[in-house]
């Protein structure tokens, strides 16, 4: 059962919206159910959220928390003046303090790209994504030199994921590949990697953990089997220490974790946030 209702309100897609709020909820223990209401960008939209709102407000007897980004002051006035929850504006606390202490207005548009198709950003968050995409589990070997950055690791421990958070939020150019049984059996990394060595950060994991993972896919494989897991984990290991790459355990970490320590360690020249 949950303890409020958070509504998150944007004229765009809300993302900086809920992504803000909820890392301001986080630090609340509590069981939110979340609203997101994206796109409100008429005044007849407004009045539609502020409905909603009210309406949660009278069943459930508590205020709802409503954060908004929204540009237009004329539908922020229809949320900040009809909704009987607790409204915190996002661009009102932060923004506007900056304009005056800057000195200049801001940008004032809906939304991260007001028009995307000439973005160059967008583009190349569009062109990384495409180029994780190709480069996904070792699929292929092309245009290496062109990666901001390459993991590696066994099977399951996170590579995937981190690739392509790494793509669409900073927009890099991130390969990932499989260390495998011919890998450990050479006692060295792939041949392809090898000149890109200054690229590659590794990611291991907890055994224990590993085989619970790959019991989800592969239930009672030996792949999947723990002294398996354990088997792999530590020759993958033993060849990072051999080569000098930088790892870390992706065990109790999130994704956001393990891509901002891989930022700080690799350093790529070209960083979009």
């Amino acid at each position: 059962m949950h303890t409020r209702t958070v509504f998150f309100i944007s004229d765009g897609t809300g993302i900086t919206a809920e992504t803000f709020g909820n890392a301001i909820l986080s630090q609340f223990e509590m069981t939110a159910r979340h609203v997101r209401l994206p796109f409100v960008d008429t005044v007849d939209k407004a009045h539609q959220a502020v409905r909603r709102i009210n309406h949660t407000a009278e069943v459930e007897g508590k205020k709802p928390i409503v954060f908004t980004t929204l540009v237009n002051m004329e539908i922020l006035k229809v949320i900040h003046t009809g909704c009987q929850g607790m409204h915190l504006d996002m661009f009102g606390t932060f923004v506007q303090p900056l304009e005056k202490e800057l000195g200049i207005k801001s940008l004032h548009r809906v939304g991260r790209f007001s028009d995307v198709s000439k973005s160059k950003e967008y583009n190349d968050r569009i062109e990384a994504i495409n180029f994780s995409l190709d480069h996904d589990d070792g699929q292929s070997n092309r245009d290496l030199a062109g990666a901001d950055v390459i993991l590696v690791g066994v099977s399951r421990s996170g590579k995937t994921p981190t690739s392509l958070y790494l793509a669409m939020q900073h927009g890099l150019k991130a390969a990932n590949y499989p260390l495998i049984p011919e890998d450990f059996d050479r006692r060295q990394l792939p041949p392809a990697l090898v000149p890109h060595r200054r690229k590659i950060f590794g990611l291991t994991i907890n055994p224990e953990r590993l085989s619970e993972i790959r019991n989800e896919r592969r239930p009672n494989s030996k792949y999947a089997s723990l002294e398996n897991c354990r088997h792999e984990v530590s020759e993958a290991e033993a060849m990072m220490r051999r080569a000098g790459i930088r790892w870390l355990s992706t065990t109790t970490k999130s994704i956001e974790e393990i891509a901002t320590t891989i930022l700080q360690e690799i350093r790529p020249e070209r960083l979009s946030y």
